[in-house]
């Protein structure tokens, strides 16, 4: 790597990557603590998988300035693993998805993301902030007016001091406050410290405590596989935004490669599978964080703050926390997308509105972004079926008759392709010139056996013209119209 590349990549802005990843660490530890919550273990296994994800894919991950730590939607995953079989078969999950992203990596699968239309983007964007902020709304469950005033004055603090310097991070700066506030005002308010105890010791490395057995392996493999596409849809998206936001691209399969390299790393120190995150991205970007610097000081900083600093950190309200996510709602929300639903095609709209209401209800990104490359590709297909065109014109006699076609015949133009011809007519003779149209599967050429056996079953000869390399050869394999029999067998139907 050249020195210039190095340096862009790194350090771009020391001072900015740096407070950028202080921010993002605070913002890490109530997050990693509530995610192991959900998954069944215990507050350190999350804590100790973010700091293990963000330092490892800081060197190893295709997109600088990205933040990967432990998850909500990966937690989601791990539920009924960790259940039925305990913490150690989780670590063993763990160091499998790690193996299966890195198979994905090397057969560069990063590629995939050129399947994800810009309206899946934008619902899957949506989806994510409306449920960041979803996730602050029991904070304020049972709270009093204190905790509204906090979130309030922690808003105000965000969007009010960028007005007069950007020197410090405003989200920074709304912990320091409402932290110092709460201390000395003796507030009585929920805390880090009320999430869960932060870990003493450093995390080691240790091997599952598991038989290495094939009903090992069986016992995982769902989970893995599941993991690994999760946490593979999940980094690619939000690598997708991050490159939006800062104009800059990323490769794609080494982040595949790099989130399994991190999860394994984390599986063999005790921690969860994890992936990147869209929250705690933008929180790095919007603070200025640009380079690989601000991910690794993120995961440092983190760990210095929970073995170090872990008396004062547990005092942070999460009034203050609650403020920087709602912020992180607000950025990540394509408000535009709304004006735009009076002006986009409706097809669009409406993958879009899918992807975001499969994601809101199920919360699995993973179920809303399928069923938004399902809806794309439906409407494609759909759109793509109808500039079908075929025309035709008789000889002058009435003897023959040419077909011209022109478009793309594939599973759902299909039987366009077939209603076009008029087998009644009967004449001497038929060509079909396929200059312009294109064949794409089995179906088409199913479509082009039938007219041609129907026509012949008239008594009409049909040639035809035109085929190009790419159809002749398609036609040549699996039509069935010049083989013994093909006639009888259609009459026999």
């Amino acid at each position: 790597m050249r020195l210039s590349e190095l340096r862009r990549e790194w350090f771009p802005d020391i001072p900015r990557d740096l407070l950028a990843g202080m921010v993002v660490a605070l913002a890490l530890i109530p997050e990693a603590i509530a995610f192991s919550i959900i998954a069944g273990v215990d507050p350190k296994v999350g804590l100790y998988a973010s700091f293990c994800i963000a330092v490892v894919i800081a060197f190893a991950g295709g997109r600088p300035g990205m933040i990967s730590a432990a998850t909500g939607a990966m937690a989601l995953v791990m539920v009924d693993l960790v259940r039925d079989h305990g913490l150690q078969y989780l670590l063993v999950a763990t160091l499998l998805t790690g193996v299966f992203q890195i198979a994905a990596g090397v057969l560069r699968l990063g590629a995939v993301m050129t399947f994800v239309s810009r309206s899946v983007m934008t619902g899957f964007v949506n989806a994510l902030a409306i449920l960041i902020f979803m996730a602050q709304l029991p904070e304020f469950v049972g709270a009093g007016w204190q905790m509204y005033a906090m979130v309030a004055a922690g808003l105000a603090i965000i969007y009010l001091l960028p007005r007069v310097t950007t020197a410090v991070p405003s989200p920074l700066v709304c912990i320091v406050v409402l932290t110092a506030v709460s201390i000395g005002l003796g507030l009585d308010l929920r805390t880090v410290g009320d999430m869960g105890e932060l870990p003493s010791t450093l995390p080691v490395f240790l091997l599952p405590d598991v038989p290495l057995t094939l009903d090992t392996l069986w016992i995982v493999l769902p989970t893995s596989l599941t993991l690994a596409v999760v946490g593979l849809l999940e980094s690619l998206m939000t690598a997708q935004i991050v490159d939006d936001l800062t104009d800059t691209d990323s490769d794609k399969n080494r982040e595949c490669a790099g989130q399994g390299v991190a999860n394994i790393v984390s599986g063999l120190f005790g921690g969860m599978a994890g992936c990147a995150m869209i929250g705690q991205s933008v929180i790095n970007v919007k603070s200025g964080g640009r380079g690989r610097l601000s991910t690794l000081f993120a995961g440092s900083f983190l760990l210095f703050l929970i073995l170090v600093l872990d008396a004062w950190v547990s005092r942070i309200p999460m009034a203050a926390l609650v403020a920087v996510m709602i912020m992180v709602s607000i950025g990540t929300f394509s408000w535009a997308s709304l004006r735009n639903l009076r002006d986009h095609p409706k097809s669009s709209s409406i993958v879009m509105l899918g992807t975001v209401a499969v994601v809101v209800v199920t919360h699995d990104l993973a179920q809303g972004v399928l069923v938004g490359v399902l809806l794309s590709a439906l409407f494609f297909a759909r759109k793509v079926a109808q500039i079908v065109r075929i025309t035709s014109q008789a000889s002058a006699d009435g003897a023959q008759r040419t077909y011209r076609v022109a478009g793309q015949i594939f599973f759902a133009s299909a039987g366009t392709f077939v209603s076009a011809f008029d087998f009644r007519e009967a004449p001497d003779r038929v060509e079909i010139d396929l200059t312009r149209a294109h064949f794409w599967d089995i179906s088409a050429v199913a479509a082009l056996d039938k007219v041609v056996l129907k026509f012949r079953r008239e008594g009409t000869r049909v040639d035809l013209i035109g085929l190009s390399e790419a159809n002749a050869t398609l036609v040549d394999k699996l039509a069935i119209h010049d083989k013994p029999g093909a006639l009888e067998r259609l009459m026999g139907h």
